[in-house]
């Protein structure tokens, strides 16, 4: 990996500057979801390539809609092309992407027990390799970020199946044995471990865990489900490989982003457009990056509104270490002319 040589490069890069605590008058950007739906470029090439899955296990067309928008913006941040469910699918579920209804796990865990799936962990080879490519050729001034679902998260689909409203099925699980739901549980943080270190070790220079459904949890459910499992691999990745920043997004935690902040061990708390960021300036500690939070649907819109919304979290969060980001994933039908509107006016001090 050229070992030394990269990462000193790597270390004058603004938004890894940020996730060390620097606070930066303009503050650096990335948008969750950068490398997707909404390019042309990104749509171009599915139509080309075949489906979601096909292009993840191409690494050299993973490794091109990685790079996409940092082609056509001025983004302080790559972020891997790939899925939250590559870990259950390394773990022996089949995996498909299905047009209009999104992915599918199967067989499910609410028939069947963990022990029934084969493990098949070759299938993160080409995540890896993907990473290398786009290494290879990512500026330096440029951080690279790659990315796991929690614990937690991913327990709903490979629970369920496929994504739910309220992951009642799983709740219910997690309810009437939790005993057993425990060993689910960790054996996803056990891969999830060895994923992002494998990442980290293929040339990421940050991690980010993506908890897409912590909202749905009761405190004391939230407590042992998404702190304790995000907390074990916050302090795995920071054992194995000391100075990689560890990003925690719990979307829809509200309230418990507090005890989350103090109790995981992340580096940078990621904040979902739920989040007033006032409460968020007096809430979470001062030391502690905040990553977000624009509304999708703001930056859909465009105009006034978005332009209010920005000025609002960027001066909300002046003096202290900032990402702005969106709340969430930027929305498909997004118009391009928004996102470089997003980006003059985040670069411009707002």
């Amino acid at each position: 990996m050229g070992g030394d040589t990269v990462q000193t490069a790597v270390r004058n890069a603004p938004l890894l500057e940020c996730l060390a605590g620097k606070v930066h008058e303009t503050p650096p950007m990335w948008m969750m979801r950068q490398a997707g739906r909404y390019l042309p470029e990104y749509r171009a090439l599915r139509a080309e390539k075949g489906g979601f899955l096909e292009l993840v296990y191409d690494s050299p067309s993973a490794a091109e809609i990685t790079l996409q928008p940092l082609r056509r913006f001025d983004l302080d941040a790559a972020i891997l092309f790939s899925d939250i469910l590559i870990v259950p699918y390394a773990m022996g579920q089949n995996l498909q992407f299905l047009v209009g209804e999104g992915p599918h796990l199967s067989p499910t865990l609410v028939d069947h027990a963990l022990e029934s799936l084969v493990p098949a962990y070759e299938r993160l080879d080409a995540i890896y390799e993907t990473v290398r490519l786009v290494k290879a050729e990512l500026a330096p001034e440029k951080a690279f970020l790659g990315f796991a679902g929690s614990a937690w998260t991913v327990a709903t689909y490979m629970v369920n199946g496929e994504g739910s409203k309220d992951q009642h099925a799983t709740r219910a699980y997690a309810y009437r044995d939790p005993q057993g739901f425990q060993v689910l549980i960790d054996a996803i943080v056990d891969l999830t471990i060895t994923y992002l270190i494998g990442q980290i070790d293929a040339g990421v220079d940050a991690v980010q865990i993506f908890d897409s459904w912590s909202g749905s949890l009761a405190p004391s459910q939230f407590e042992r489900w998404v702190i304790a499992p995000n907390a074990r691999i916050a302090a795995a990745i920071h054992e194995a490989r000391p100075g990689v920043p560890v990003i925690g997004f719990p979307k829809g935690a509200g309230e418990k982003l507090a005890a989350y902040a103090r109790e995981t061990g992340v580096d940078a708390l990621g904040l979902d457009e739920t989040i007033d960021p006032v409460w968020a300036a007096a809430n979470i500690p001062a030391h502690l990056p905040v990553q977000g939070n624009l509304d999708p649907l703001a930056l859909l819109a465009g105009g006034e509104q978005m332009e209010s919304a920005v000025r609002h979290i960027i001066r909300t969060f002046e003096g202290r270490p900032h990402i702005f980001n969106l709340g969430h994933g930027i929305l498909q039908q997004t118009p391009i002319e928004h996102v470089h509107a997003l980006l003059t006016l985040v670069k411009q001090g707002a």
